[in-house]
């Protein structure tokens, strides 16, 4: 009786995910809300050109507050807006983060260097938030293009957010809304560098999304090419 010799099976290989479309969400975003941040910005110049009201700032202490005048009830929906368009290119650049994170394992069979919890909570906790984040995005684009140059505007844009949030400017402010307006009728400008801060951030972030996933969309057409690719579990 022939005994029939079992043969090894291949793990499946993980599925790729589409990137294009990911990437261009994500750039977008982060242009929208360093636009939004420039429309706050001017709004900041007009509070300082207008000065403040003879009735003082409107958080006047001790839990009072008068009511806001035209302009600095309008500050407030800028700043609404903005926060909310803020929010939505957070979805979108931790949505194309995780997916460049996976491809670049499908692509490399390699396990990522950063565990997939700290594509969200590497923003967040304490110290790793000083490198994490740049982290993934470098582990992801080494894994996908080995021997390739990181583009500089990956660095430019993690310069300019550890900028903002060593120095506790840009979107990390504490202080509310009326205790800024108050700091635009009595010292604008650092209001302004800040306000210049996150707009490089977010056009350099722009810059970076875009370039880091040209890079992964050209290796995936590459394998593509080469022989088709099976359909697995993204992990």
């Amino acid at each position: 009786m022939n005994e029939e010799t079992a043969q090894p099976v291949a793990p499946p290989r993980l599925a790729l995910r589409p990137v294009l479309l990911s990437g261009q969400l994500a750039a977008g975003a982060l242009l929208i809300a360093g636009l939004a941040w420039v429309v706050r910005a001017v709004w900041e110049v007009r509070l300082a050109v207008a000065g403040e009201p003879a009735s003082g700032p409107p958080d006047q202490g001790e839990g009072v507050h008068r009511p806001l005048n035209g302009l600095e009830d309008s500050y407030h929906l800028v700043t609404s807006v903005g926060g909310g368009l803020t929010f939505l290119c957070a979805l979108l650049f931790l949505a194309w983060l995780g997916r460049m994170r996976d491809n670049a394992r499908a692509l490399s069979g390699q396990a990522p260097k950063y565990a997939g919890i700290w594509v969200f909570l590497g923003w967040i906790v304490p110290v790793v938030n000083l490198w994490f984040p740049r982290g993934i995005v470098v582990d992801a684009f080494r894994t996908t293009a080995p021997g390739r140059k990181l583009p500089v505007s990956v660095n430019v844009w993690w310069g300019l957010w550890l900028v903002g949030m060593l120095s506790g400017v840009g979107i990390l402010y504490k202080d509310s809304t009326d205790k800024i307006i108050a700091r635009a009728y009595s010292e604008v400008w650092p209001l302004l560098v800040s306000d210049a801060v996150v707009i490089g951030a977010a056009v350099a972030g722009a810059f970076a999304v875009r370039a880091v996933t040209a890079v992964q969309a050209e290796r995936i057409r590459q394998g593509q090419g080469a022989q088709p690719l099976a359909v697995g579990t993204a992990g």
